[in-house]
């Protein structure tokens, strides 16, 4: 498996709309995608950071035990799944999701902490 970088850091906080006025006016980030409870922001170079508040939809083990997440970036999330079967200590939480040209994979690790395969959308 090849990470070509990491993708995106999502947190949990239960000051969604504290940390929503701070990281677009203290911070500057760029808004992106929002939901109910949600906030993609964006810097410069295209780095994401995902704000979840306690009324975003997640499924049930992310952000538990861990309030950050890491998305690792990949070519292939569904070589890279495959390359986690049968890793000791990882374990595949729920199944491949694709959401507007995105693609991705959540995965315990070994450190009991959820973290995530992701692809982009691929360009036209």
């Amino acid at each position: 498996m090849k990470i070509k970088s990491i993708r995106w850091a999502g947190v949990s906080t239960s000051q969604f709309d504290e940390m929503c006025l701070f990281v677009v006016q203290t911070l500057a980030l760029h808004p992106g995608a929002k939901a109910n409870g949600f906030l993609e922001v964006v810097t410069a170079n295209g780095d994401r950071l995902e704000l979840n508040g306690p009324a975003a939809e997640n499924p049930p083990w992310e952000f538990k035990p861990n309030h950050i997440m890491i998305g690792f970036l990949v070519d292939d999330v569904y070589a890279a799944r495959q390359e986690l079967l049968g890793v000791p200590g990882v374990e595949l939480l729920g199944n491949v999701q694709t959401e507007n040209g995105y693609t991705w994979q959540d995965f315990r690790a070994p450190d009991g902490n959820v973290y995530e395969l992701t692809s982009d959308p691929k360009p036209d």
